[in-house]
C-alpha cells in the first residue's frame, strides 16, 4: 500500500515522500508507519494518543480521519495520503448580481484592453462587466499575494483591497515578484498600489497598511465581495476564514511550503469553512512555517495563479470551482490531486450549533498556542549578543540545533548538537543536566516548542531559547566555523 507523506511531515518519516506500508486498514497502516518511524508518533498522535486534528487522511479523494473509518478494509490499488494545514462543483451563479452588472459600461480603451477576455463565449461583455463591478480583498501582499493582486489587476478587477502590515526586505525578492530592490524598506501594500498602477490607473485601489486583528478584521473585510487569504500564518488563516463565514464573504484560500501548495473555496453557499478540514491548527513550532522552511520560488506563482483564477470564476459565475474540495499541488514530483471537503456539522463557527457568533469572543491567541498559560513554567533565554559572549568566554553549555537539515546546511552554528524536535524525549539522556543548554531554531519559535517538549518529558536541567532565533544573530555568526564578531 502507498502512502503518500506531505513535505510537512517528510522529517518524520525518514524524508521520505512515499512509503510502500503493510496493511489492510487505516489503523494497520498508522501502525506500522510508527513501528518503523517512531519518530512521527510526536507529530500524528497528542499527548492523550488522539491523532492530531491538523491532520488529515485521505484515501483516494476520500475523507478517512474519522477513526470509525480506520478499521473499514483497503483496496490493493488504493493510495493513502497524511494532508496536514500549510493553508469543484457544478457551474455556479456569479456572486455579481445583474443589477450591479448592468451598471458597468466600458470606454473604448477598455474593449481594447479586454479584447480577448471578450472574445470568450463563457466571459464575454457581461462577464468582463462582473469582474469591473467585483469588490475584493487580498489579505497579504507577499509570496501568494504578488501573482493574486496583478492578475486579478490585469484581469480588470473593479475595486482591490490589500492588506498588509510588513515591509519589503531583501529575501522577500526571491518569490515576491510584486515587488523589485527598489521597494526595499517601502510598505508592501505601497510597492503593490505601484504595481497595480502601472497595469490599470482606472482600478480603484484600497491599501491597508495594517495587521489584521480581532479588532479590525470584520470592518476591513465587510461589504466586498470575496476575500483571498495570501497570508502565511495560522493565527491569520483563522481570523480570516471566522470573519469571512459570520459576515457571509467566500474565502479563496492558499497555502504553501517548501515545493507543495493548497487552494481551497470556503463559506460559499452554506458551504464548509476552513475549520470543517483543519478544526485546530498545530502547536507553534511543532509545523515550521513557509518562512521557517522555505519554498521555491515559482511556486508561489503556480499557487497565486490558481488562487486569482478560482477568484475570476467566481466573480463571472463559469465553470467547476473548489467549492467543497482542496486542490494539493506538489511541484517537486508533479503530483496534483482533488481531494473531497465536507461539511462538518459540529463546526463551532458554521455547523448546525455553532459556538463561535463574534470574531471578538474568540481568543485567537490561546487558540492558535500564542498565549502564555498562567499555570506555564516561562521560557527563559538569551539574546545573541549574550550567547556570543558565553561562548567568546568558553563557558561550559550545551547548544542544540533543531532546525531542519537544509537549514544546517545554508549555514552552521559552531559547536551545536542536531536534534530534531522529535527526537528530543528520547535523547535527553544525551544531555547534561550540570550545564546551561541553549535550543537554537531559525526564529526563536521552534525552540520554545522543543524546551516545553522535554519539560514534559521529565527532563529538568537548565534551558534557554536563543531570543529571535539563528536569523538574529546573522551580524554575529558567519557561516564559517569560529568566525565571531
Amino acid at each position: 500500500m502507498k502512502v503518500y507523506i506531505s513535505a510537512t511531515l517528510r522529517n518524520f518519516f525518514g524524508r521520505n515522500s512515499v512509503i510502500d506500508a503493510s496493511g489492510s486498514t487505516i489503523k494497520d497502516i498508522l501502525g506500522f508507519l510508527t513501528d518503523e518511524y517512531p519518530d512521527s508518533k510526536e507529530i500524528l498522535y497528542d499527548a492523550s494518543g488522539k491523532l492530531r486534528s491538523f491532520i488529515q487522511i485521505y484515501v483516494g479523494s476520500e475523507n478517512r480521519t474519522e477513526t470509525d473509518k480506520w478499521y473499514k478494509e483497503l483496496k490493493e490499488d488504493d493510495e493513502v495520503l497524511l494532508l496536514p494545514a500549510i493553508a469543484g462543483g457544478a457551474p455556479n451563479e456569479s456572486i455579481i448580481s445583474d443589477e450591479r452588472r448592468k451598471e458597468i459600461s466600458f470606454d473604448d480603451k477598455e474593449i481594447e484592453r479586454f479584447g480577448k477576455h471578450l472574445l470568450l463565449r463563457e466571459i464575454g461583455v457581461k462577464g468582463q462587466k462582473r469582474i469591473k463591478a467585483a469588490r475584493v480583498v487580498v489579505i497579504g501582499a507577499g509570496a501568494l499575494g504578488s501573482p493574486v493582486i496583478q492578475y486579478l489587476a490585469a484581469a480588470g478587477v473593479g475595486t482591490i483591497k490589500v492588506v498588509d502590515f510588513d515591509e519589503v526586505s531583501l529575501e522577500n525578492l526571491q518569490s515576491q515578484v510584486i515587488h523589485t530592490s527598489r521597494d526595499v524598506k517601502r510598505p508592501k501594500v505601497a510597492s503593490a498600489k505601484d504595481k497595480v498602477r502601472n497595469i490599470d490607473r482606472s482600478i480603484v485601489f484600497e491599501d491597508e497598511n495594517s495587521k489584521i486583528d480581532t479588532e479590525n478584521i470584520e470592518e476591513i473585510i465587510d461589504g466586498y465581495d470575496l476575500v483571498i487569504d495570501c497570508t502565511d500564518n495560522y493565527k491569520a488563516r483563522y481570523l480570516i476564514n471566522d470573519a469571512c463565514a459570520l459576515l457571509g464573504i467566500p474565502l479563496v484560500f492558499g497555502a504553501i511550503y517548501q515545493y507543495e501548495g493548497q487552494v481551497g473555496i470556503f463559506n460559499l453557499n452554506s458551504g464548509p469553512c476552513y475549520r470543517c478540514l483543519f478544526p485546530t491548527p498545530p502547536e507553534p513550532g511543532l509545523v515550521p512555517t513557509c518562512a521557517e522552511g522555505g519554498a521555491i520560488s515559482p511556486l508561489p506563482g503556480i499557487v497565486g495563479s490558481i488562487q486569482a483564477n478560482e477568484a475570476l470564476k467566481l466573480i463571472i459565475g463559469i465553470g467547476k470551482h473548489l467549492d467543497g474540495k482542496l486542490l494539493t499541488i506538489d511541484s517537486l514530483y508533479l503530483n496534483s490531486r482533488i481531494l473531497k471537503v465536507g461539511k462538518n456539522h459540529k463546526c463551532p463557527i458554521c455547523g448546525t450549533e455553532p459556538s463561535i457568533f463574534k470574531v471578538e469572543d474568540f481568543d485567537y491567541e490561546e487558540f492558535c498556542g500564542l498565549k502564555e498559560q498562567e499555570n506555564e513554567i516561562p521560557v527563559e533565554g538569551f539574546t545573541p549578543e549574550e550567547l556570543a559572549k558565553k561562548i567568546e568566554n568558553d563557558e561550559p553549555i550545551t547548544i542544540i540545533d533543531v532546525r531542519e537539515p537544509h537549514e544546517r546546511a545554508i549555514r552552521r552554528f559552531p559547536n551545536a548538537i542536531a536534534i530534531p524536535i522529535g527526537q528530543l524525549a528520547r535523547r535527553k539522556d544525551e544531555l547534561d543536566p550540570d550545564k546551561d543548554t541553549i535550543f537554537i531554531c531559525k526564529e526563536g519559535k521552534r525552540s520554545i516548542l522543543a524546551i516545553n517538549t522535554l519539560r514534559e518529558a521529565g527532563y529538568t536541567g537548565p534551558m534557554y531559547n536563543l531570543k529571535g532565533g539563528f536569523d538574529a544573530m546573522k551580524d554575529i555568526v558567519f557561516s564559517h566555523e569560529g568566525a565571531w564578531l
